[in-house]
């Protein structure tokens, strides 16, 4: 990588036309990817996936009903004011301006959401960001697809109390949130607070300096406290791996540790070594190659020397970090081709307001529109609506075995009282209305 891209300038990466596609129209994305820095590891799987599926979609399908994809890539780094001087620059392309702005960390969500709505851009914070975003009476330009970090903590707990043996077993319960000290690593605990005191379990949130490669005091008070359960919020595989690493020393077990969807990737178990095996970790979407999608693409960019992938390393296609990429990119197609459809421009570019209403109609819940993308089991079954921006609020719990992760969990898993989550939820978005002078969007469903 150049010095140039190191330093966060812009990566100019449009796809480049063929003579015979020179007329075909265009659609603009934007990719706010983070190739370099301590999330790196995260960054090139997400962002490959992403630029992958674009391309895949050109080669195999011709774009979107005859609309070509292209894109241009920003380096953000993962830093929040980087990250805006990217939305600035890849704002416009030409004569069109980006659908969605989609930068993969909480608090480079946060640095752009109150901005969005006037410039007609989609925040695409799927699985991140602002958590009460995920209603769209408020947000209507913000959509968390697939589940949010309440939700997810809310799962964690309900996977807990199962391997407990039921929530009356969860009372007098020591359970630790370790986690970053950003808001990213505080973003769950308005939920997990009131869980806790509902259940009687005995909460203890244990905060760490960023970049996070200084554990030793932390998972000393955890033996101290002499906690049953931890559950991990951090990012980066320096970070994973030294949580990993110093749970071990202490002789903490890591099977009573659950990762985070951000910190739970193969390359962070492998950052811990064999002492990594035993660890849980959550996943929103599921890794592997069995995927119709996955396989495809790989025989479509790399297979053979085809040379036409953008992950350095090919062996990480099919990763959690990739897939998840590849879902992300997923979203974008659909919702552009849902956009096409709504507004009888099939063959045509949208403009952002289209999109919006495109990335909205979101559906999921067809196994056959499943099985025709090729991600059937991959994402949980969901459909967003007009209220409810989150759609599934369900993962798989996984378990490294020192190898690959095993998925544990018999179907997707939510919280154990989705709708308290989705009250949280509400409550929150209804308070920052009023606080804010904001009319609620008034939503059929």
């Amino acid at each position: 990588m150049s010095g140039v891209a190191a330093a966060g300038a812009i990566m100019a990466a449009a796809i480049v036309s063929t003579p015979t596609m020179a007329q075909q129209p265009e659609q603009y994305f934007p990719v706010a990817s983070m190739r370099v820095g301590p999330y790196n590891a995260m960054g090139t799987g997400i962002f490959g996936g992403v630029i992958d599926y674009l391309n895949y979609v050109n080669i195999k399908h011709g774009g979107v009903n005859g609309v070509k994809l292209v894109y241009e890539e920003c380096e953000t780094e993962y830093n929040a004011a980087r990250s805006v001087e990217c939305y600035q620059r890849l704002l416009n392309r030409g004569d069109q301006k980006m659908l969605l702005w989609d930068p993969y960390g909480t608090p480079l969500a946060y640095a752009v959401i109150g901005r969005v709505a006037a410039d007609n851009v989609v925040l695409a914070q799927a699985g991140y960001g602002r958590t009460d975003a995920a209603d769209g009476r408020v947000w209507p330009w913000v959509f968390g697809a697939t589940a949010n970090y309440w939700s997810q903590i809310a799962m964690k707990l309900n996977f807990i109390q199962q391997k407990e043996g039921g929530i009356d077993k969860m009372k007098g319960k020591t359970i630790v949130h370790l986690h970053i000290d950003t808001a990213y690593g505080r973003e769950p605990l308005p939920a997990m607070r009131q869980i806790a005191k509902d259940w009687g379990v005995n909460l203890i949130e244990i905060p760490i300096a960023p970049p996070g490669l200084e554990q030793q005091s932390q998972w000393l008070q955890i033996r101290q406290a002499k906690a049953d359960w931890v559950t991990f919020w951090g990012a980066g595989a320096g970070m994973s791996g030294t949580a990993i690493t110093s749970a071990a020393r202490v002789g903490f077990p890591r099977n009573k540790i659950i990762f985070v969807t951000f910190g739970g990737a193969e390359e962070d178990m492998i950052a811990g070594g064999a002492q990594a095996k035993d660890t849980h970790v959550v996943a929103m979407v599921l890794p592997g190659k069995q995927f119709p999608l996955i396989a495809d693409i790989e025989k479509v960019l790399y297979s053979g020397g085809a040379g036409k992938g953008n992950m350095q390393n090919p062996a990480r296609v099919g990763t959690i970090y990739y897939n998840r990429g590849v879902i992300a990119a997923v979203n974008y197609v659909e919702a552009l081709r849902n956009a096409q459809r709504i507004h009888n421009k099939v063959g045509k570019p949208v403009t952002g307001a289209e999109f919006r209403d495109g990335y909205e109609a979101l559906d999921y819940t067809s196994e056959a529109r499943r099985k025709e993308l090729g991600i059937d089991g991959m994402i949980p079954p969901y459909k967003l609506t007009c209220r409810n921006h989150e759609g599934a609020g369900t993962f798989h719990m996984m378990q490294w075995d020192g190898n690959k992760f095993q998925i544990v969990s018999k179907d997707w898993l939510g919280a154990n009282d989705p709708k308290f989550i989705r009250q949280l939820i509400e409550d929150s978005a209804e308070k920052y209305a009023k606080e804010n002078n904001i009319t609620l969007r008034d939503c059929p469903n």
